[in-house]
């Protein structure tokens, strides 16, 4: 025993000075040793110039060392006008040892007055990559969370092109207590740290401010932080207030949003979607991002003065993103979304609300708005296909009431859209309508410059009496009216399209009756109209009615026309031009019973679809007239021969009448509606 103890005091001082060595090389041991071969390594390495003025490392008992660094200068890409990347006062951040070398994960970084400039050029080359400045892989760097204190962070994306120049001060909450009161709570307990950005995205400028917490996730770690900001652009102005996950690349959302402006299409050059030119808009809701779905909850507001609710979602894939949305209205105003298909609306204060031609790039908003011809009624404002090939669709919309320009007896809506593969369908698209309905179908195919364009609707139990309330003459009577149209068409408008179309439209009537005044006045029979003048008017019997247009190339032309009534047979023909919007029918009533004082000739309906005129067919009656005026000179009983009706028309073989307008019978007897 006492051998083996004297052998450990020999050993003990070499023990000893190991020791003492470790200690005082961990005391005296100096980081910046490694500072100049650390710098010569980077530069060497990146093709830049990296400098530092202080390293200090702090190990810790874990696998995720903290690097502190003072005075850092990092010189930028050899491509770039930008002489240095990087300039910081002091840069902390932490490594996961663990995860070399597959990536380089840093859970934190920590910077103060930091000025930082990103860039990427349009081959995708960017000056964040720490190797190869022409390395166009992506990056293995991943930063999990970052906080600035007192900054100014620069990133310009040449390609898309995109830059934004931020502006980064911290403040402390508790300064932000109430004046009057020292001891209440801060206003905010979220927020110690604000941005103040401005930009330009496709020439659109925009600026605004955000207010965060301390630390922002940054890449990858799905860790939410809170945001409230807002954002101005041009005249359209966003508000957010909720939490954001990886402001690098925003991996979950869910905020609630508030976005309001002039028009609709001005968000294009930032969503990319093909909204309408719009009035003055206001709407709301609460934005939710799961991995690549949008979702928009409790949508509410206004376009113009249309009400607006419902929700949506917007999925972002490949080859083109999808939006669904499920509307309502209880008062759509046509007019407010009348640019979707070509029809200039206008603001409160009378300025011409944008087209989309307007809105396709910032330059073309500025242009002006091509002028259409007041002469016109077809909406001739060109519609821009291109942007059916960026996005599908599936968009329902639901509206109790609708306001029509021009006092057009449309009473609600009830749409599908459907837009896939550059292809957009309306089916259905019904409209309640006098009473009645429009059931169509609308199919526009944008794979093309060109549209080609598919309408087929049915108008199903229209009823008379509201179709022309304020002609009393023609409400007083009674009957449905059902039409059936199918056209195709090429062109981006909807003027384009109908003066190159091709197809049918044909028109009958069921059950109707009609002032036997109106039905006298129609064949001039003067004798009738004083006997009804003085006994009082009656209505009488429709027998059938019915007409039917060929249309080739935009000219229409008539196939049947013809009304059929107790006691006149109306039989007509005539042509119209969608290209020119003008028509031209002569009418000619043919009375079936005997009668005096009648002038019956022909009447011609002419003129433009916006102003129609007539004319009574002057061979005929002077023909009459002359007739009686040579008979007064020898008799001036004798005078009343030339006006007396003999009564030509007779009655007309309905069921030939339905056959010719087809399918046209069958909706006009379809049931109809009872006014509420």
């Amino acid at each position: 025993m006492n051998r083996a103890w004297t052998g450990f005091p020999r050993r003990h001082p070499v023990w000893t000075g190991v020791a003492v060595a470790l200690v005082l090389l961990v005391l005296l041991f100096d980081w910046n040793w490694f500072r100049h071969p650390l710098e010569r390594y980077v530069s060497q390495k990146t093709e830049r110039t990296f400098r530092i003025s202080d390293l200090h490392v702090t190990l810790g008992w874990t696998l995720t060392p903290t690097i502190r660094m003072h005075d850092v200068y990092f010189g930028n890409a050899a491509w770039s006008k930008e002489k240095a990347m990087a300039r910081i006062e002091t840069l902390e951040f932490s490594v996961s040892l663990r995860d070399l070398p597959g990536k380089v994960l840093i859970p934190r970084v920590a910077l103060t007055h930091p000025e930082l400039v990103f860039e990427r050029q349009p081959d995708d080359r960017k000056n964040w990559i720490l190797s190869d400045p022409s390395d166009k892989s992506p990056s293995k760097l991943r930063i999990s969370t970052l906080s600035v204190d007192q900054g100014r962070l620069r990133y310009i994306d040449y390609g898309m092109p995109f830059s934004i120049d931020v502006q980064v001060g911290t403040f402390d909450p508790a300064s932000q207590a109430r004046v009057k009161d020292a001891k209440a709570k801060p206003i905010n307990d979220r927020y110690t740290t604000q941005y103040d950005f401005k930009g330009k995205y496709h020439d659109a400028a925009f600026s605004g401010t955000a207010l965060t917490g301390e630390v922002l996730s940054f890449q990858e770690s799905g860790v939410p932080f809170p945001l409230k900001g807002s954002l101005v652009a041009g005249t359209t102005r966003v508000d957010v207030e909720g939490t954001i996950a990886d402001a690098d690349n925003i991996s979950a959302i869910d905020t609630q949003l508030r976005i309001r402006g002039r028009t609709l299409a001005n968000l294009y050059p930032f969503l990319l979607l093909p909204l309408p030119a719009s009035p003055p808009y206001e709407l709301q809701g609460h934005l939710i991002l799961k991995g690549k779905t949008y979702t928009m909850d409790d949508l509410a507001g206004k376009i113009g003065a249309t009400d607006v609710t419902g929700h949506g979602t917007y999925v972002d894939k490949t080859p083109r993103p999808l939006l669904t949305a499920d509307l309502h209205s209880k008062l759509l105003k046509l007019a407010d979304l009348g640019p979707l298909i070509g029809v200039q609306t206008r603001e409160s204060g009378g300025k011409p609300v944008a087209s989309q031609a307007q809105t396709r790039n910032r330059p073309a908003a500025k242009a002006t708005e091509q002028a259409t011809d007041p002469d016109h009624l077809l909406p001739a404002g060109s519609f821009d296909g291109s942007r059916l090939q960026k996005i599908d669709a599936d968009v329902g919309l639901d509206a109790a009431r609708l306001e029509m320009p021009n006092a057009l007896p449309l009473e609600s809506i009830h749409a599908s859209l459907h837009l896939h593969d550059s292809i957009l369908k309306l089916t259905p698209l019904d409209f309640g309508f006098a009473g009645g309905t429009i059931a169509s179908q609308v199919l526009l195919d944008a794979r093309e410059p060109t549209l080609k364009s598919e309408l087929q609707a049915n108008f199903r139990g229209i009823r008379v009496d509201r179709l022309v309330p304020d002609k009393e003459a023609i409400a007083q009577g009674a009957g449905t009216v059902g039409a059936t149209i199918e056209l195709k068409g090429t062109g981006n408008s909807i003027a384009d399209a109908a003066a190159k179309s091709n197809g049918r439209i044909a028109a009958a009537i069921a059950g109707g009756r009609i002032s036997n005044l109106l039905d006298a006045a129609s064949s001039l029979n003067g004798g009738k109209v004083l006997e009804l003048l003085v006994g009082g008017d009656k209505t009488i019997e429709v027998n059938c009615g019915g007409m039917a247009f060929d249309i080739k190339d935009g000219q229409g032309t008539s196939s049947l026309f013809l009304i059929d009534t107790e006691q006149t047979q109306i039989l007509g023909s005539g042509n119209f031009d969608l290209a020119r919007e003008r028509f031209d029918f002569t009418i000619a009533p043919k009375p079936k019973r005997m009668g005096i004082l009648s002038l019956r000739t022909p009447v011609r309906l002419y003129g433009s679809f916006r102003k129609p005129d007539f004319q009574i067919e002057k061979g005929p009656l002077l023909a009459r007239a002359g007739g009686a005026l040579a008979l007064a000179a020898a008799a001036p009983f004798a005078a009343l021969l030339p006006l007396i009706e003999t009564g030509p028309g007779v009655n007309t073989n309905c069921a030939a009448v339905e056959r010719q307008v087809g399918g046209a019978q069958k909706q006009a007897r379809a049931p109809v509606k009872e006014k509420k």
